[in-house]
């Protein structure tokens, strides 16, 4: 784990925090249609429950040394999105585009999507995914981090998240998986 990156998503996503509290107009509210709308939709979902099980199952089945790498990428991906869940129940951050939009209202560990905004749990996953695959196929790199800043990037397009949202979210899921990664050999 690069400690340096860490240190630098955090700082960035605290300093975005506060231009988005100081008034910085950052939602977009566009329209897409169609092919864009549904191809853009599948990529918004890099690193989700199906994306991460289809990537287990190729490991499992055309890697088989590979295959507790398979069982530490799931835990890693499920570790990353448990903990965005708990994080975003604890602060009660406001999506954008909502009444209180932005505004953190704390602890609430009942589902409400409306006040679910930080961190952005699939920029999370898809960077917790784009780790550990990185880590057994570093050829692979440049695809898996594309995917990963595409599926970021997305949640701010979609109007879902604040950027400070995913840069957090990318924090989180690369600590998780990056930490998770030492229990496999490459």
């Amino acid at each position: 784990m690069n400690v340096a990156v860490v240190i630098g998503l955090l700082a960035a996503c605290a300093l975005m925090m506060v231009l988005e509290s100081r008034g910085l107009k950052t939602t977009l509210a566009l329209s897409s249609k169609g092919d864009i709308k549904r191809e853009s939709r599948w990529l918004a979902q890099y690193g989700q429950f199906v994306c991460t099980a289809a990537a287990v199952a190729i490991i499992w089945q055309l890697d088989p040394p590979r295959r507790w790498g398979a069982i530490v990428l799931a835990i890693a991906v499920s570790a990353t999105s448990l903990s965005a869940m708990l994080i975003k129940r604890t602060l009660g951050r406001v999506r954008p585009g909502r009444e209180n939009a932005g505004k953190f209202l704390g602890p609430s560990f009942r589902h409400s999507n409306h006040r679910e905004s930080f961190p952005s749990s699939h920029s999370a996953c898809a960077v917790a995914l784009t780790v550990m695959l990185t880590h057994f196929y570093p050829h692979g790199a440049i695809t898996f981090w594309t995917l990963a800043l595409i599926c970021a990037g997305l949640r701010y397009l979609m109007d879902a998240h604040w950027p400070s949202d995913i840069l957090g979210g990318i924090a989180l899921g690369y600590v998780v998986a990056s930490a998770a990664a030492r229990f496999t050999a490459v």
